[in-house]
């Protein structure tokens, strides 16, 4: 989808953010816009601003059921289309593809595969990250945080790239999205029976509280956004990438009100924010 300058014209949402602003949002694979900013991502577009997606990778190394793509499709192409989809649902203005290779899980030969994103040299894909924040004069941009959130090489690249890209084009925010893991903990042990009676499967690494390790500490979070009016829009557009998130996956899977509650809060750490800051938007403007 191609840019646009910026200060145009406002479109016919902005009249309810005082004042509208960039927020591009750094991803690995397709699908974990949704899952880790989709509902920043549509409270953004609601207020007015204008949101732009870049994924690093097309998300190849995904598992697939046999019979779910169509004879000469390739899961890259499919899953380009559900991004494409997904982003429709939140109301996010221009998609792109940095077109790196997804580098699979850590220790995996994938790693290491030519045109990996794990292999990639951070000035060069930075650069490329550079160009559409300079096209876009974004003003704020989410990557994630130093571990990736859980370890990923690919997420982590996105915190390395993100962070040097934001260097290059001056962009005055930027935002390491996250888990509060001590919150996390605290609502798997509260609804860890729940679930369980509920008949949803808990992913390794979910079922025990003293296991959970993503994310960060509580006290590294600075930003703690309430995306609860939003979560049935980020749940639609997760149901939009089919081919990894269906019906029988652990985020669909449960009730919509047990959805509401695990995924109704996005954290965030503020790159470079004082000690001690508590925020409750990526906007100045709409906090």
């Amino acid at each position: 989808m191609p840019s646009r300058p910026r200060r145009q014209a406002c479109r016919p949402t902005c009249e309810h953010a005082a004042v509208p602003e960039t927020l591009v949002t750094f991803h690995a694979h397709p699908d974990d816009e949704c899952i880790a900013t989709g509902g920043v991502i549509a409270a953004a577009v609601a207020a007015g601003h204008r949101v732009v997606l870049v994924v690093a990778t097309r998300g190849e190394v995904g598992e697939v059921d046999d019979g779910v793509l169509a004879d000469g499709e390739t899961l890259a192409d499919r899953r380009e289309v559900e991004t494409a989809q997904a982003a429709a649902i939140l109301g996010i203005a221009r998609v792109e593809f940095l077109g790196y290779r997804d580098s699979g899980m850590i220790d995996t030969p994938d790693n290491d595969a030519p045109g990996s994103f794990w292999t990639a040299d951070v000035e060069e894909a930075a650069a490329r990250l550079a160009t559409i924040l300079r096209d876009e004069q974004a003003d704020a941009l989410t990557i994630y945080d130093d571990n990736g959130n859980y370890g990923h090489p690919d997420h982590i690249q996105v915190h390395h790239v993100g962070v040097r890209a934001a260097e290059l084009a001056r962009t005055p925010r930027v935002y390491e999205a996250t888990l509060n893991r001590d919150a996390m903990q605290r609502l798997i042990r509260d609804r860890r029976n729940e679930t369980i009676a509920a008949g949803i499967e808990l992913p390794e690494g979910v079922d025990d509280p003293d296991e959970f390790t993503m994310g960060v500490p509580e006290a590294r979070i600075t930003t703690t956004v309430d995306v609860s009016a939003f979560t049935d829009r980020k749940r639609e557009a997760l149901a939009a990438h089919a081919s990894q998130v269906d019906e029988t996956s652990f985020f669909l899977a449960m009730p919509v009100e047990m959805f509401r509650e695990m995924f109704g809060t996005e954290w965030f750490i503020r790159r470079g924010a004082t000690p001690g800051t508590s925020e409750a938007s990526l906007f100045p403007s709409d906090r």
